[in-house]
Formats: structure tokens, C-alpha cells, sequence
């Protein structure tokens, strides 16, 4: 406990000192966890006839999602302070919090921030990989609508939370400790989608080469 204390504070004295790199450190490392999570998970899981003897660990993989998160965070923080200005929750500092203030920012969050989140994670993942424009917008065809509509179902809630109870610096941070499972479930569909195009690729050039 603590230790917990202390770690807040001294992320409170970095936040507000440094904002944005505060942001995008935090915000980087939870989200390569969230990678790292699912790295070992596929690793647990793979059919034992398909797994590899020892971790093959995909370390340019993780620093992909440190990178992503790291460059999110502080566009996600701006966001939040935006939604804060907009819909305040209090007319006075003592007022009851307004329940129809505090679900218009989660609709708006969720309408606006949470398809764009998406296309820029989609996007920058498949330009990291080296993947041309025809394979981006491939994986937005298979992958999108299934993980906005997944997204839909699980962050509202979340983001009810954050909104309500989290005081404007450590939002991010909360969101991004729960998105440690969100970037779970995004780094398994984005591997999947990742392996189909690399064997769907080979198929090709298999087949395009001369006998």
C-alpha cells in the first residue's frame, strides 16, 4: 500500500512538471504489457504440435506497441481534458456530479475517440510491419467493424468509471491499465490478420512462379 502511495505521487510531481512525456511513458509501457501479455498467451496456447521448443519472443513487436502507445497517450490526455471542459460534471465545486453531463462525454468518447483510436492503431501497426496500402486496407475490411463493435461492448463501462471517479491526471493511466486486456484482445486479432496476409503472400508468389 505503501508503495502504491508513493508511486502516485511521484507520478503526480512528473505530471505535472512533464504532462505529455509523463503521458506517453506510462501510456507506452502498460500498452507493450499489454503485448507482452499477449505474446506469451499465443506462446501457452498454440497447439502443442504447432509450438516451437522455447519462447521465440517478437521483441520489435512489443517496441511497435510501446511506440503506439506512447504517441496515443498524450493525444488521449488533450482528449480528456477537452471532454472535462466541455461537459463539466459540477456547476459549482460542491454541486452533485450530473449524470447527463458525464454520459455525454462517455458517448461522445465513444463515438468520436474510439473509432478514430482504432483506424490509428490499424493504420500505424500495419505501416510498422512494412505492409503496402493494399494490405492496410485489408486488415481494416477484416478487422475493424468485428473490434469497434467488441470495443462497444466492454469500454463504456470502463470509461463511466474513469470519468466519474478519476481525477483528470491519472485517467490515462486507468484507461490504460485496463486497456492492458483490450491491447491483449487488439495484439491477438492484429497477429492473426498478420499471419493470414504473410500466408496468403507465399500462397501467391507460389503460384506466380514459373514452373
Amino acid at each position: 500500500m505503501t508503495s502504491t502511495i508513493t508511486l502516485a505521487r511521484a507520478y503526480k510531481r512528473s505530471f505535472e512538471a512533464y504532462p505529455h512525456v509523463t503521458l506517453a511513458v506510462a501510456g507506452g509501457a502498460l500498452t507493450a504489457l499489454g503485448d507482452v501479455v499477449a505474446q506469451l498467451s499465443q506462446h501457452i496456447v498454440a497447439p502443442e504440435d504447432n509450438r516451437k521448443p522455447g519462447l521465440h519472443y517478437d521483441v520489435p513487436r512489443t517496441l511497435r506497441y510501446f511506440c503506439f502507445g506512447a504517441g496515443m497517450s498524450p493525444l488521449i490526455g488533450r482528449w480528456n481534458k477537452y471532454l472535462e471542459h466541455k461537459f463539466p460534471l459540477r456547476s459549482s465545486r460542491e454541486g452533485p456530479a450530473s449524470f447527463a453531463a458525464l454520459s455525454k462525454r462517455v458517448a461522445v468518447d465513444q463515438i468520436v475517440m474510439a473509432p478514430i483510436g482504432l483506424s490509428l492503431f490499424l493504420s500505424f501497426m500495419g505501416m510498422m510491419e512494412g505492409r503496402d496500402s493494399k494490405h492496410i486496407r485489408a486488415r481494416f475490411q477484416d478487422i475493424y467493424q468485428p473490434a469497434l463493435l467488441a470495443n462497444w461492448k466492454v469500454w463504456p463501462a470502463a470509461q463511466f468509471i474513469n470519468f466519474r471517479f478519476m481525477p483528470l491526471p491519472y485517467r490515462v493511466p486507468f484507461q490504460q491499465t485496463c486497456g492492458v486486456f483490450w491491447t491483449l484482445y487488439l495484439s491477438l486479432i492484429n497477429s492473426a490478420e498478420s499471419k493470414k496476409q504473410d500466408a496468403e503472400d507465399a500462397l501467391q508468389q507460389t503460384l506466380e512462379r514459373p514452373p
